[in-house]
């Protein structure tokens, strides 16, 4: 029962009200803060509506993410420009529950097993990718996506910027028992920049901040957890 009171919070909080009506449905719709992990996974009908291809520098054109994302991804890829002369690039940014799957397949059989292939590579259903809101990124003499990233000054400004446009590093260093996936410096999450700014200041991953938002939640609204429980 727990599991789905905070199945249904996680989806209210995303749409940034709290719905009943909506929180009845499925948990695969879209928000900023829409945590998908493996408990907490989108199914294979969801996909964003309002994808666009965003104004940066692209590995390919078939790059898109959601709108909102994507404007900030090009403010934040402009101030690097502008503040250090650096240049980045988009490498991977929205991706079907199906490309998810193929990917995670190629993986699977390269490693030889689930579990190692779930360290570097999401299942179908439970990227972020699939949300819109990620994008993978690097710069043109670096362009592949190997923890090598994180020590590049590139890398380390992003690391220390990224909050200002309403990223996150989704997945740091230290967090792989919390997130299930090794360091990625060069995964970037949206999450809007409140969010962003309170979770680069606090330092934690994206399942202990919105367990925050949860737990604040039910403390200023004790009959909220009765409601959800019923």
């Amino acid at each position: 029962m727990f599991s789905k009171l905070l199945a249904l919070i996680f989806m209210s909080l995303s749409l940034g009200n709290f719905s009943w009506h909506a929180a009845s449905k499925e948990v695969s719709l879209g928000g900023n803060l829409f945590l998908v992990n493996r408990a907490y996974t989108l199914d294979s009908t969801y996909v964003p509506q309002d994808l666009i291809k965003p104004d940066v520098l692209l590995t390919n054109e078939d790059i898109t993410m959601r709108r909102e994302a994507a404007q900030a991804l090009k403010e934040l890829f402009d101030a690097a420009k502008i503040e250090q002369g650096m240049t980045l690039h988009a490498i991977s940014g929205y991706r079907s529950y199906y490309t998810q799957k193929a990917i995670f397949n190629r993986k699977l059989n390269s490693v030889g097993s689930v579990a190692r292939a779930q360290k570097y590579v999401a299942p179908a259903g439970t990227s972020e990718h699939q949300l819109g809101l990620a994008m993978d990124i690097g710069t043109p003499k670096k362009s592949g996506l190997t923890s090598s990233f994180g020590e590049t000054v590139e890398g380390q400004w992003v690391a220390k910027n990224a909050h200002r446009f309403g990223y996150i590093i989704r997945y740091k260093e230290g967090w792989e028992e919390i997130t299930g996936y090794n360091y990625e410096p060069w995964h970037i999450r949206y999450v809007g920049k409140e969010h962003a700014q309170k979770i680069f200041e606090q330092d934690i991953p994206l399942e202990y901040y919105v367990e925050q938002l949860i737990k604040d939640k039910l403390q200023s609204n004790p009959d909220l957890y009765e409601v959800l429980s019923e």
